[in-house]
């Protein structure tokens, strides 16, 4: 990676990245046309000599999967009596890079997910079952440029300690933290920005833990030896950066002290308030916004339309075939691309199970529209919608997404909807602002000093922003 001196170039780099959050903005000035020029794309080949890591990527005739250990580490002090492990003293633990999610067990990777979220915060988008059905199906591989480089930790048994799902990726498609002007920055001063090391849910905005760890009474050292590793993973691959995102808030301050550079963002999330039925939340609401969703609603049964909730087994077939058509009408019209295949829907449903919720509108017996959900221990997941292209249904997309979504939370339970990424538009429906989060490593000293200046700037605007729409919220008096 060719470096770039620190200076001013760093800073106009910086200055580029400010551009691409939010303009105008009072903290942009006056830059040269130069910044945030685009570079042609061009054929990747990485050579680890050191560690036995032999890589081509993208454009490549060849290419080889990124599968090397990451060195032997040695555990210290002693464990607590009653958890799993014995003497943590002189343990060893070997870290690895893995090519696919296959190379590990269901059981194994599930169950460092459910250690590190506990039951109650259970998150259906970590497990193996989704992830594995994304690389299965050919959405997050190697050929769209997410090559899969998932880390895991063993013990000398071959214990699984920890694992993260990692990719390198050669573009910043699907990741929902926007850093296409950082890479325009990049270049424009004759730095490299792809590939990078992504650690994420693939196309997937939701809010987790990212370090899987086993609750053993050594986990603090698991983590502080996975996150290392990482970085020395980063360094030796010679990209130019490691980027963490939707991390937990607890991952989010620990790795500050790990060298990461700190980000927030936010997303929209509805509250259940112990509430028992729709209509005891719209008590709850200003009278003119209670007003705006039942007449919203009542297009709904004005255009004789059914809703449906389908969970698991109701899920049909058909079903998935229709809604992928759905989904692509909106990728088509929204963003040119899908990142998601038919083949993905059905593998996920499969393993999926009871988890996935499928709110499904029907006119007479035709499925015209349909919204996915999946159920976490306490907390829905609103993820994707699409509806027939060739008939438009006033208020079905605010129905069938954040509605149905409330009525399935109450029912289930559930302390919270969370609606995806962006949309004021959620405000209005009882969807108040939540803080994200992000974590980002530079290799260079330069540009990071420069992010780290523009982070702190931004950060202060999206609180500002955050407080102007609570306090202006749908809500009535005193309740937040």
């Amino acid at each position: 990676m060719c470096v770039e001196p620190v200076g001013v170039g760093m800073a106009a780099a910086a200055a580029a990245a400010v551009v691409s959050y939010c303009k105008p903005s009072p903290f942009i000035g006056q830059f040269p046309s130069s910044f945030g020029k685009s570079v042609s794309s061009q054929s990747i080949e990485i050579s680890m000599q050191a560690s036995g890591i032999t890589a081509l990527f993208w454009g490549s005739k060849k290419s080889q999967p990124l599968v090397s250990s990451l060195g032997d580490f040695t555990l210290t002090g002693s464990a607590t009596e009653g958890v799993i492990e014995n003497q943590a003293r002189d343990k060893k633990i070997s870290v690895s890079v893995l090519s696919s999610i296959m190379e590990v067990s269901s059981h194994e990777w599930d169950a460092c997910t459910l250690d590190v979220t506990g039951p109650e915060k259970y998150n259906p988008f970590l497990t193996h079952g989704f992830l594995s059905s994304l690389e299965e199906t050919g959405c997050a591989v190697k050929e769209t440029g997410w090559m899969p480089s998932h880390i895991v930790a063993k013990d000398e048994s071959e214990n699984i300690l920890g694992v993260v799902p990692l990719y390198l990726k050669s573009h910043s498609y699907g990741e929902f933290v926007f850093d296409h002007s950082w890479a325009d920055a990049y270049y424009s001063f004759g730095s490299r920005y792809y590939p990078k090391f992504q650690c994420c849910v693939p196309f997937t905005p939701v809010t987790g833990p990212r370090i899987l760890i086993r609750n053993t009474s050594f986990k603090d050292q698991v983590f502080d030896i996975i996150v290392s590793a990482l970085k020395d993973l980063t360094a030796k691959a010679q990209v130019s950066s490691l980027h963490i995102t939707f991390p937990s808030e607890t991952e989010w301050h620990k790795l500050k002290d790990k060298g990461f550079l700190k980000r927030i963002g936010m997303q929209y999330h509805w509250k259940n308030r112990n509430y028992k039925s729709f209509d005891e939340f719209l008590m709850d609401m200003k009278q003119s916004k209670r007003k705006n969703i039942r007449q919203e609603r009542k297009k709904i049964s004005a255009r004789n339309l059914t809703m449906k909730r389908l969970r698991g087994y109701e899920i049909k077939a058909d079903h998935w075939d229709s809604f992928y058509k759905f989904y692509r009408n909106t990728t088509d019209n929204k963003w040119g691309s899908p990142y998601l295949t038919r083949d993905f829907f059905h593998e996920m449903g499969s393993k999926m199970g009871d988890q996935v919720l499928l709110v499904a509108a029907e006119e007479g017996d035709e499925l015209v529209a349909g919204a996915l959900n999946l159920i976490g221990g306490d907390t829905l997941f609103g993820r994707l919608w699409g509806c027939h292209p060739q008939v438009y249904y006033p208020s079905l997309h605010f129905e069938a997404c954040y509605y149905q979504a409330i009525e399935a939370a109450i029912e289930l339970n559930l302390s919270t909807v969370e609606a995806g990424a962006q949309g004021e538009h959620k405000i209005q429906r009882g969807y108040l602002p939540v803080t994200t989060y992000s974590c980002h490593y530079f290799m260079d000293k330069g540009f990071r000093k420069a992010i780290e200046e523009f982070l702190v700037r931004e950060s202060s605007q999206v609180r500002l922003v955050m407080k102007l729409l609570h306090d202006s919220g749908p809500f009535k008096e005193g309740i937040h």
